[in-house]
């Protein structure tokens, strides 16, 4: 006689329950969009009842809220995958390579109609502005920790009073993620929104900093 199968838990069942949701409303948000995506849609889709969809997710924002989290860890391992392994950066080849990635990430309309839809709902539901809120931390701190690697030393740790003074990591991170944010909304709209011209800039800072003799800063540990 075989053995019995193991037995599946009730913990592991609900979350392949979960993910099985989260794949679904993945694709159907993505594909139709937020508001024409419905949570009756999803359910049958997945092969469940609608109150599996409630007993796992609070309301359909949460449940977009689970998707956003799912594409954003995506982009955050592809983020981290560019970190230099070695503490010789060449700064002219990240910049190319995260080139690379800033031309697939803010090229991707399916994505970006979804984040612009979902951010429209935080007018009135404070729950969803904070998760907003979460998911943009999450991503500007890995870009931080990601430019620390790449030019060491040569950003300050904290903000300084001089109107001349470089920014930090988190403010550089800001202001590279609110770009992006913005090139992505207007691509979005209208796909003929070049994204080359906030590549060529960063190629431009690399050539100073060869210029500089700085083309291979020493990563911090």
């Amino acid at each position: 006689m075989s053995p019995n199968p193991p037995r599946v838990s009730r913990a592991d069942r609900r979350a392949r329950t979960v993910a099985d949701l989260v794949a679904t409303a993945r694709a159907a948000f993505l594909a139709d969009g937020y508001s024409a995506t419905s949570l009756d849609a999803i359910a049958e889709a997945a092969g469940y009842s609608k109150g599996a969809v409630y007993s796992n997710f609070r309301d359909k924002p949460s449940l977009c809220h689970a998707v956003l989290a799912d594409i954003h860890f995506e982009k955050m391992h592809e983020v981290q995958s560019l970190t230099p392994t070695s503490n010789e950066v060449d700064v002219e080849a990240f910049v190319a390579e995260f080139g690379d990635w800033l031309r697939r990430s803010l090229g991707d309309i399916e994505w970006t109609m979804l984040e612009f839809e979902y951010v429209a709902l935080s007018r009135g539901n404070q729950s969803v502005r904070d998760g907003i809120i979460e998911l943009r931390t999450e991503v500007r701190d890995a870009v931080a920790e990601l430019l620390t690697r790449v030019l060491g030393g040569l950003l300050p740790t904290e903000s300084g009073d001089d109107e001349f003074d470089l920014p930090t990591p988190t403010e550089l991170a800001d202001l590279v993620l609110s770009t992006g944010i913005g090139l992505s909304v207007q691509r979005a709209v209208d796909p003929s929104v070049s994204v080359e011209p906030a590549i060529d800039i960063l190629t431009t800072a690399a050539s100073l900093f060869t210029a500089l003799g700085m083309d291979g800063p020493r990563a911090t540990d």
